[in-house]
């Protein structure tokens, strides 16, 4: 038997045949079919048609893949096909995989078992992927390295599917696809495909359920979203920023964010959500909620009829519906499958991110199941015990700030670390022992989320404080690549993030060797524009010190460079009846370089260009400033060759 996932990017979209709805004939008739699963699906709950007696749990993981600069690498498609396991498939990126585990039966050492096996699989992974250009597989929520220029549509699996979801979106949407998001830094911007969609990367996490249990479980699900996520979180940052604590939520939902302004005037949801409400009557609401709710996007060739098929005894696909409910992105997903004519039902939990180590994935998964198996009789009918925006509240709540969130929980203000002490991890310890889970997995993967709440150790966490120790010797570009570089190591020896070390003897190391521009160059950089007086330039020279100053056009673009030696040469007082402007007396004369720049290098471009300051250029952005005053600073620190 397998799970896996029914959506756009993944088994459902393997087709060739999936194309996009172009004509009323394809609307038509992808409605009649989508119309008729949902009465086979109705049917089917009626007449108890869906496995019992039996649960289960798989995994979904989702991988990077990074050369040996730890930068983002493009060949999926090779390491694949060298692969040859059918446990692997491709993703959205030319720098991503998946992995899709057969589901274990909730028993015994089952988490044990999972470890192992995801292990071995990331082993094959791993060997493989050295044997291609020293390439090498990573576990993070979104890859600290990615630039906007690795989400270049060229980038894009060369597979049709793909190109139709693209093709879908941007009709729909009309429009570039816009991204803003506000966390400890800003990041606003445009883009002109859905690769952005790409930069998450996730450990989906599927459990079988009962039909007589799946509108409690599932209300359970969103409820305890919140407060599990904060638990877990591992992306903090997109295209060098620190954003959100998971940013995977606010970007996957931007990045395929079809709705027009008249669709949010109207209050249309996008297609990544969190929900709307509870689910009261049936677990059926969920479908005709989102058909009701969203037009359908894709078509496929439908050989059979749904219904038909029931009355003969076989267990329908369900293909139409399917399809519709892959173009949903709910973050707690209901998933329909047939194994072997034998129908199911499955949550599909969405938000765990992939990393830090294999081991937090686990416990991560463990904890996830246990707390809701372990859910209180009382919460039931959860409508009358919680509003649905105060969950979808928590939610948002721990996307942004982690473990430091604060939840309203039944009535109560409480901080997550609270929240899990004293009621969840008892409550996932009980659900755990009520399925027959082993002592031994539930003691050994229960300590490692103990031992990240007591020492507040997400993967968030790590990053964002071994950033800004790196920060303060090395550029943008070198920090990305260490961190990456350390997550690897920690996760080649399966580490869990609570046991990882911050990076301070390191950056000591590097402190003492100042031969590249990003360890020498000024970070606070003041600036003018092209029509601020020369008088203003003067002040602020004065004010803080400093001898040169960038002039920058109104698009933000570096033009110029006014230097001290400019300013006194002109008497400002003396020049009152025609105030001079910047863009008059600036060198034009811009020498750019990059942070890895080195002293050697520096000083020949200095002397070249006649030039007394270097502007740092990353990522198309005015990263910092090396004067001739820096080098001659550093000259005898180090040795080098003017």
């Amino acid at each position: 038997m397998k799970f896996f996932s029914y959506g756009y990017l993944t088994c459902t979209m393997g087709s060739q045949s999936v194309r996009a709805i172009q004509s009323k004939e394809d609307r038509k008739n992808f409605i009649k079919h989508l119309l008729n699963d949902v009465s086979a699906f109705e049917k089917m709950l009626q007449d108890g048609m869906f496995e019992k007696g039996i649960q289960r749990v798989g995994a979904e993981q989702e991988i990077c893949i990074v050369n040996d600069h730890y930068t983002p690498a493009y060949n999926a498609l090779e390491i694949l096909k060298e692969l040859n396991e059918d446990h692997f498939t491709t993703e959205l990126a030319l720098f991503n995989l998946e992995l899709n585990l057969d589901p274990y039966e909730l028993k015994g050492d089952c988490f044990s078992k999972m470890e192992k096996h995801l292990l071995n699989f990331l082993d094959k992974l791993y060997k493989e992927a050295q044997k291609q250009n020293e390439t090498k597989p990573i576990l993070t929520g979104i890859l600290p390295t990615l630039l906007i220029k690795d989400l270049d549509f060229k980038y894009v699996t060369p597979f049709q599917r793909y190109k139709t979801l693209n093709e879908v979106l941007k009709t729909i949407r009309g429009d570039s696809f816009k991204l803003h998001i506000q966390g400890v830094d800003e990041l606003k911007l445009r883009h002109d495909s859905i690769l952005f969609e790409a930069c998450n990367t996730s450990f989906q996490v599927h459990l079988q359920i009962e039909p007589k249990d799946a509108i409690v479980m599932y209300n359970w699900s969103q409820a305890i979203a919140g407060p599990v996520l904060s638990l877990m979180t591992n992306s903090p940052m997109l295209l060098g920023k620190e954003l959100w604590s998971e940013t995977r939520i606010a970007l996957f939902q931007q990045s395929i964010d079809l709705r027009t302004k008249s669709h949010l005037l109207r209050g249309q949801k996008p297609r990544v959500s969190y929900g709307s409400d509870w689910i009261r009557n049936s677990i059926l609401e969920i479908f005709t909620d989102d058909i009701a709710r969203y037009t359908p996007l894709v078509t496929s060739d439908f050989e059979e009829d749904s219904l038909k098929q029931l009355n003969q005894g076989i267990m329908p696909e369900l293909k139409a519906l399917n399809l519709h409910n892959g173009t949903l992105y709910k973050w707690n997903r209901l998933c329909y499958g047939v194994h072997k004519n034998v129908a199911h039902l499955r949550i599909e939990n969405r938000y765990i991110p992939s990393g830090p180590s294999v081991k937090d994935e686990i416990a991560n998964a463990l904890f996830w199941i246990g707390v809701m198996k372990g859910m209180p009789d009382e919460y039931r009918e959860i409508w009358k015990k919680m509003p649905f925006k105060e969950a979808k509240g928590n939610f948002m709540n721990a996307a942004k700030t982690g473990i430091d969130t604060y939840f309203s929980w039944f009535g109560k203000e409480i901080s997550a670390v609270k929240l899990a002490k004293k009621v969840l991890l008892p409550m996932a310890k009980k659900g755990l022992q009520s399925l027959g889970v082993a002592n031994s997995d539930i003691s050994k993967y229960l300590k490692i989320i103990k031992l990240r709440v007591k020492n507040r150790a997400t993967g968030s966490k790590w990053l964002v404080r071994n950033k800004r120790i790196l920060n303060s010797s090395c550029s943008m570009h070198e920090t990305n690549v260490l961190l990456t570089k350390k997550m690897h190591e920690y996760q080649l020896k399966n580490v869990p993030i609570h046991e990882w070390k911050d990076f301070e003897d390191i950056v000591d190391n590097m402190k003492s060797a100042k031969n590249k521009a990003y360890k020498i160059m000024t970070r606070e950089i003041f600036v003018a524009n092209e029509e601020d007086s020369v008088e203003l330039i003067a002040k602020i020279m004065e004010w803080k010190k400093i001898h040169h100053v960038p002039v920058m056009n109104n698009e933000h673009k570096i033009i110029g460079m006014v230097n001290q030696e400019m300013i006194d040469l002109i008497d400002i007082e003396k020049s009152n009846d025609r105030e001079l402007v910047s863009d008059e007396i600036m060198n034009k004369n811009i020498v750019a370089i990059h942070p890895e720049t080195n002293i050697k290098e520096m000083q020949y471009l200095m002397n070249k260009h006649n030039v007394s300051s270097l502007v740092v250029i990353y990522n198309d952005e005015l990263i910092g400033i090396v004067t001739q005053n820096d080098l001659i600073e550093v000259k005898n620190q180090i040795k080098f060759e003017l």
